[in-house]
């Protein structure tokens, strides 16, 4: 699961240059966390080309007031809810890192060791006057698993284009299983021994 992510200063500005090459009129609006329902810099296909939008976080759930904000990436094409959005709406949300906590309630955070932008794969769809997105998830890999079973699916640079772009690496993307990642805790207990 992810429910919340973040995006620094650092970040932010490779973002932009990211960005910049995409659509020189969208400037990043938010840095620090990123909550559901929020509104976040996501990238998406336009005509053949990668664009950066400005989109909410979060699916209208079935139940009033309550939003889906991820979708399994192995049962994604099965799920009324997701199936037409991973076919034909894919996107990237790109952040810093993101939060996930244990069983104790300790908060976690997870990075790439090689980069400053992380590549999490979703899909969008439009609800009413407003466009929408969701995280795909993944299993946890080996870097996430002791604290948490899932973990958002995430891409390396070189298959962003295909992910938002190639519907015939779809299937394969969805299954893929992420690198390892850096985690730290805001407090860590000290051993004696």
């Amino acid at each position: 699961m992810c429910g919340r992510y973040y995006v620094d200063d650092e970040t932010a500005r490779e973002i932009e240059k990211l960005v910049r090459d995409l659509d020189r009129k969208l400037q990043i609006e938010r840095t620090g966390d990123v909550f559901p329902a929020q509104n976040a810099t996501i990238i998406k296909g336009q005509e053949h080309h990668l664009a950066a939008e400005q989109m909410r976080w979060g699916f209208p759930g079935f139940e009033k007031g309550k939003l889906l904000i991820n979708a399994r990436a192995e049962s994604a094409l099965e799920r009324r809810a997701f199936r037409d959005s991973i076919q034909n709406r894919r996107c990237i949300i790109p952040s810093r890192g993101f939060y996930e906590w244990n069983k104790n309630k300790e908060k976690f955070t997870f990075e790439r060791e090689d980069a400053t932008v992380l590549f999490m794969a979703g899909c969008y769809n439009r609800y009413e006057d407003e466009e929408r997105f969701v995280i795909l998830t993944t299993e946890a890999n080996s870097s996430v698993a002791l604290i948490h079973n899932r973990m958002p699916l995430i891409l390396e640079p070189e298959e962003v284009e295909d992910w938002v772009l190639d519907d015939r690496a779809t299937e394969y993307l969805l299954h893929k299983t992420p690198g390892l990642l850096k985690a730290h805790a805001e407090y860590e207990q000290m051993r004696l021994f």
